[in-house]
């Protein structure tokens, strides 16, 4: 079974917003065995979209579209999937009426051209949405198949996952395909390709690896016949490179840095706090998405100028002799933020981002009971990759501090 995806929408094309979609199927595609060999994006244009639609029905057994099923004129889906296969869309009264009922649910007149919504053809057999207004379509003819999904992306994965994936799991027959991500950070992509070069050269597992704002991402990707087959041979792939990594590794497949974090602060019975000046409160927020309704995390100040790093307790004369932005401020920051928000552990950040060169020196302090240690990183890039890599070292730096000296 062969897929193409095809994006629909001129602020794709236009680089307004990023196709996240087409990176989500892929990878759902990938799992369930299905070869993608085209992703094929195309702008409102009804004639473009109909063509790039028949130049897809050639070479492909599926073909999925994300977009342009909304109520507008720009929203052209249905019109061009009507068009490549050759049915007369019609209003489908019953959908109209349970679209109706959900936009009695907000203010105003229900605008007439939401009927656009309710719209179908005969080969249609229609995708609920049930966080949005815009059912999908699934079309069967002539041996292919047609799957139609919203754009936004909440509404598009839960459909994909509520809808469609289990059919799609029903048609593919043959091996298993899983999928292991182990996340590194603290390791540049050419030291880990260099370090793993015999298992890259592997068909199967596969490696492949992902650079992300969080580290490095390392795929491992086994196909069998049998679903406990592909386990044990992710698994044993898996062991030999922990062997390898292991100081360097800090998660796998969803794990997000701030849930390691609350998880190990949990399993210590550890509260937290910081204090940060380049990052702008980065940190703040990173921590507080897992610990904001969590005693674990007791708050954090940001401290950008002098005066608001003395107001937090900063000693004035540190400020003076080593300078704003210095390895001892950081060090100070991170001892205030333990002791006087009375916190297990204090991280402080400070640092100097030159916005001119796209680099900064980066100071990270970690203070507790029974540590203190500060570590200098120099970063390149845009001020948010620099301050995204500034959080990450400070979460990977404490993570390593609670599993060594905590």
């Amino acid at each position: 079974m062969k897929v193409e995806i095809i994006p629909v929408g001129t602020e794709i094309l236009l680089g307004n917003i990023v196709d996240t979609n087409s990176s989500f199927l892929a990878n759902q595609l990938s799992l369930l065995g299905i070869d993608l060999y085209f992703i094929s994006t195309v702008g409102d244009n009804k004639e473009r979209l109909v063509n790039t639609l028949r130049q897809a029905w050639t070479r492909a057994d599926v073909l999925i579209t994300t977009g342009g099923l909304g109520p507008t004129q720009g929203d052209i889906s249905r019109e061009a999937i009507a068009e490549l296969v050759g049915e007369e869309l019609k209003v489908d009264q019953k959908l109209w009426q349970e679209l109706q009922s959900l936009l009695h649910r907000f203010p105003g007149k229900i605008p007439q051209v939401n009927v656009k919504q309710a719209q179908v053809i005969p080969s249609t057999q229609t995708i609920p949405n049930s966080m949005g207004t815009a059912p999908g379509w699934w079309v069967e003819k002539d041996g292919h198949i047609i799957i139609a999904l919203p754009g936004p992306p909440d509404e598009m994965q839960l459909m994909w996952e509520e809808s469609v994936l289990h059919r799609l799991q029903q048609m593919v027959t043959g091996a298993t395909i899983l999928s292991r991500t182990i996340k590194i950070f603290g390791l540049a992509e050419a030291a880990i390709d260099e370090l793993l070069a015999p298992f890259l050269k592997l068909s199967n597992p596969t490696l492949a690896t992902y650079i992300k704002p969080d580290g490095i991402h390392l795929r491992i990707t086994a196909k069998a016949s049998e679903k406990t087959k592909a386990e044990q041979m992710i698994a044993e792939k898996e062991n030999s490179i922990r062997e390898l990594l292991a100081p360097y590794i800090w998660g796998a497949d969803n794990d997000t840095f701030e849930s390691v974090i609350e998880n190990l602060l949990e399993d210590k019975n550890l509260t937290l706090a910081v204090m940060e000046s380049c990052t702008g409160g980065l940190l703040s927020n990173t921590v507080a998405t897992c610990l904001e309704s969590s005693t674990r995390f007791k708050g954090g100040w940001v401290a950008c100028s002098d005066e608001a790093k003395t107001a937090f307790g900063i000693q004035p004369y540190i400020i003076e002799r080593y300078g704003t932005e210095s390895s001892e401020v950081a060090e100070a920051m991170a001892e205030v933020a333990h002791k006087n928000l009375a916190a297990d552990i204090g991280i402080g950040i400070a640092g100097s981002i030159y916005a001119d060169r796209r680099t900064a020196e980066v100071f990270i302090g970690l203070n507790g009971n029974k540590f203190k240690r500060v570590i200098t990183r120099t970063y390149l890039g845009n001020r948010l990759r620099i301050k995204q890599r500034a959080v990450y070292s400070a979460l990977f730096e404490l993570k390593r501090t609670l599993l060594e000296e905590v």
